[in-house]
């Protein structure tokens, strides 16, 4: 996997496919919808529970006397509920970071090499020839078991798709924090200042004031040095390193590729002084 994650040879294809997905995928709403925006978690990992369950129950039924019709069907719910979730995982894929992407590449080509398996399995079934429906369903099996893997270590090890932000909290200690003096704080400008050494975005709007971590959900782009933007009559700060857009009132996602929320903590002012704690 060390050696997968170094594997440089990968870059110059994988310049070529995000050109293409970029290109394919299109407009931002789309995207948004397919990063998981709307439901505040990444998308292609919950798509991902229906072709895996329905492959994995026909091997089971493969096994089994007298269940042919319900094997080919669960196939067929497999094979064509794994489309949308590889667009979903190109869409996230296109937004990694290089070291990510390589072994992205690999894990979409054992799913694709899966997907192919589970058609021609399909069709062998629908054609008569269970047997080779059988074999091909088995091998199609080790295939995305093998993408699965691969998936899991671009989560785990890799950490692509969680939300890079959240480990922050765990540094910080309880009890409220000091940030700045009210009559400090300019108006309707980011500033980053820091607690317990993990740094904080604050806003202030009138009287209303946001504190914010500073690192994206998304690749822990520095918000700091992000743009502050309308959306829908919403106020806004963009990461400027991958373009996700958050709500400065409540932290909620607005614009992928991050399909989490930021982190926003509670506040309060003290003797003119701004105050923050953990959630």
């Amino acid at each position: 996997m060390t050696r997968l994650e170094q594997a440089t040879s990968l870059d110059r294809t994988a310049e070529r496919v995000q050109r293409i997905v970029a290109a394919a995928i299109r407009p931002q709403r789309l995207r948004d919808f397919l990063h998981g925006v709307a439901l505040g978690h990444p998308l292609h990992p919950a798509m991902v529970q229906v072709p895996i369950g329905a492959w994995a129950s026909t091997a089971v039924l493969d096994l089994m006397p007298g269940q042919r019709r319900a094997a080919t069907a669960l196939v067929a719910l497999g094979t064509a509920t794994a489309l949308p979730t590889a667009v979903a995982g190109w869409n996230d894929w296109a937004s990694l970071s290089r070291e990510q992407q390589r072994v992205g590449l690999v894990h979409a080509l054992a799913n694709g090499l899966a997907i192919g398996m589970y058609a021609g399995s399909l069709a062998a079934r629908l054609t008569g020839r269970h047997g080779l429906g059988r074999t091909l369903g088995f091998l199609g099996m080790a295939a995305a078991g093998s993408g699965g893997f691969l998936g899991g270590h671009l989560a785990y090890k890799q950490a692509a798709g969680v939300n890079q932000g959240v480990p922050d909290l765990r540094r910080i200690e309880d009890g409220w924090h000091a940030v700045a003096d009210m009559s400090a704080l300019p108006q309707q400008k980011l500033l980053t200042r820091r607690i317990d050494d993990i740094a904080v975005i604050v806003y202030r709007d009138g009287d209303d004031v946001t504190v914010m971590l500073e690192r994206c959900a998304h690749q822990s782009g520095p918000l700091g040095a992000g743009e502050v933007t309308r959306e829908d009559g919403r106020t806004c700060v963009k990461c400027p390193w991958h373009g996700s857009t958050f709500e400065l009132d409540g932290g909620e996602v607005v614009h992928g590729p991050a399909g989490t929320d930021q982190q926003v903590l509670p506040t309060r002012v003290v003797g003119g002084v701004l105050q923050t704690r953990l959630p």
